[in-house]
């Protein structure tokens, strides 16, 4: 009678110890799914995040892995560009330096325009224009000798080297359009550097 009880004790016991371990494997399963799924939309909430714009949480040499940079070997200068610039377009145009006593425009250079990528006719963005100057042009700029545009703030440089000096246009910014306080966070991190030209 007493191993009868105790074979039928030990058979309750093992078939608990059996259907909690099942339980518990179950529910374990399920929330390393959940878990997966939580990890798969973080991943895409990121790359959302991304596509938008907007910085994902990450570390300073993770982004900085994801910037692209322009380089523009004529005049010796690169530009450090968020990844969400990838597929910018260069415009060019040109700048005028009109002289004090008669108006006359006496002295011309580049501006070399990055246009972000999201820029449409029904939507411009805002751009980073560069002000390219010879030494002596822009020695005369703050000489007085001449003045570019009607405001009568002069452009701030942004860099140099040997041969050109790189400004950044008065009043670059005064359209508001989408996407300058982006600019203007892209300008605080020093992005433009230079090269020696011979």
């Amino acid at each position: 009678m007493k191993v009868a009880l105790k074979n039928s004790i030990l058979k309750w016991a093992f078939i608990t110890v059996a259907f909690t371990l099942i339980i518990g494997c179950s529910r374990n399963s399920s929330l390393t799914g959940g878990n997966q799924n939580e990890n798969d939309n973080t991943a895409n909430g990121q790359q959302n995040t991304t596509s938008n714009n907007e910085t994902p949480s990450s570390s300073n040499s993770s982004e900085a892995s994801k910037s692209i940079v322009y380089e523009n070997t004529k005049y010796g200068f690169s530009f450090k560009l968020p990844a969400s610039w990838r597929e910018y377009s260069i415009i060019t145009s040109q700048w005028e330096g009109v002289a004090i006593e008669n108006g006359s425009t006496v002295e011309t250079g580049p501006i070399i325009s990055i246009r972000d990528p999201r820029w449409t006719n029904e939507t411009p963005r805002q751009d980073i224009p560069i002000m390219v100057f010879t030494i002596s042009q822009w020695n005369s700029l703050k000489q007085g000798v001449f003045h570019i545009g009607a405001a009568p703030v002069d452009p701030s440089e942004l860099g140099r080297n040997n041969s050109y000096v790189f400004a950044l246009p008065a009043r670059y910014n005064y359209s508001f359009l989408p996407g300058y306080e982006e600019v203007e966070k892209i300008l605080t991190d020093n992005p433009l550097h230079t090269a020696k030209v011979k």
